[in-house]
């Protein structure tokens, strides 16, 4: 699985531990999801080209390295992506967001996408966020419809992944380069990550 990166750094993985823990509350869950959304971008991005921009400075004017921000697109899967979405866009606060919402079969594990609301992403770089890489099938499927769209390159900013669903988007999407803050042991009978942090939706928004 070499399009799939774990982020081995102690702030994240210290973060993800705060996110297991039972007692964390809703605002702080949402917090920390919201500052993992920032550094596993700032891993995702630490080789991506600049462009040059005329600004004035206190000296004058010159021409000063940017992110193309404009041409980035921030896409999440609603609604435990919510608070990584917050995050990515204090850093990249000219790029537009997308949006798809998707709801799992607890029978079957089948995925019903009810929600598309993209922006143009034609050529464009688009940055999927998402919490939780369980069976895989939900960024499976938004990988899918994000391709149809025809982007230069996707990258996916997951929290926590199985291997089984890691697997998946490797095997189906070898393009997309994963950064994953942890890889956790396996899937449950009923689809959920062990040892896991639960339902990131549920938990970030006390449902």
């Amino acid at each position: 699985m070499q399009n799939i990166i774990e982020v081995n750094n102690p702030v994240v993985k210290n973060i993800v531990s705060h996110l297991r823990d039972i007692n964390t509350k809703g605002y702080q869950f949402r917090k920390y999801v919201k500052e993992l959304g920032k550094l596993l971008l700032f891993e995702a991005l630490k080789n991506e080209k600049m462009i040059e921009k005329d600004i004035n400075i206190w000296v004058g004017g010159g021409k000063f390295p940017f992110l193309d921000e404009e041409n980035i697109v921030v896409v999440t899967i609603l609604r435990a992506g919510l608070p990584m979405l917050d995050g990515i866009l204090e850093i990249l606060q000219e790029s537009p967001a997308g949006f798809l919402a998707m709801k799992r079969d607890e029978e079957t594990l089948e995925i019903h996408t009810y929600y598309v609301r993209l922006p143009d992403i034609k050529g464009k770089k688009v940055i999927i966020a998402d919490p939780m890489v369980a069976t895989g099938g939900s960024l499976d499927t938004a990988l899918n419809i994000l391709k149809e769209k025809k982007p230069e390159k996707i990258i996916s900013l997951n929290i926590i992944g199985a291997p089984e669903g890691l697997k998946r988007i490797s095997e189906n999407h070898p393009d997309v380069n994963v950064y994953i803050a942890q890889i956790d042991e396996k899937l449950n009978k009923d689809g959920y990550i062990i040892p896991g942090l639960g339902d990131a939706g549920d938990r970030a928004f006390n449902t």
